[in-house]
């Protein structure tokens, strides 16, 4: 049987490659409750990490701007000018629960919303007819 480098290398490879495996497995087993705690701890940091980027990025501004909407639906007063998710721009004269009624245009039609389709209160007054707004 000749020796060459290469077998002298490929056999030493593959003794060096079973001792480290042989090592790993003993050091898993080795492992305490300390360790391993850590060991799953750093695992899923990544995850909580971006859980954490979410929460102030995504979820936080939503919640923050979903109270104020409904803290404004809340405060509808009749003779507030509105603006409706549609883009109806009217005046409230009526207010009963959760039902508006909304004058609309200078012929004053009547309509009747659901409160939660107000899109905002509106500070400027709209005409139909195009004019500048006041």
């Amino acid at each position: 049987m000749k020796f060459t480098l290469m077998n002298l290398l490929a056999d030493a490879a593959a003794t060096a490659g079973t001792d480290a495996a042989a090592a790993g497995e003993a050091a898993v087993e080795e492992m305490s409750a300390g360790a391993t705690f850590i060991y799953y701890a750093v695992q899923f940091l990544p995850m909580i990490l971006i859980f954490v980027v979410f929460w102030f990025f995504l979820i936080r501004p939503q919640r923050k701007k979903d109270k104020e909407a409904q803290q404004m639906l809340k405060n509808l007063k009749v003779g507030d000018r509105i603006c409706t998710i549609g883009g109806i721009y009217g005046t409230i004269t009526r207010i009963k629960d959760d039902v508006l009624t909304v004058e609309v245009g200078d012929a004053k039609t009547q309509m009747v919303l659901a409160r939660w389709a107000v899109k905002n209160i509106d500070t400027l007054s709209i005409s139909n007819d195009a004019e500048t707004l006041i």
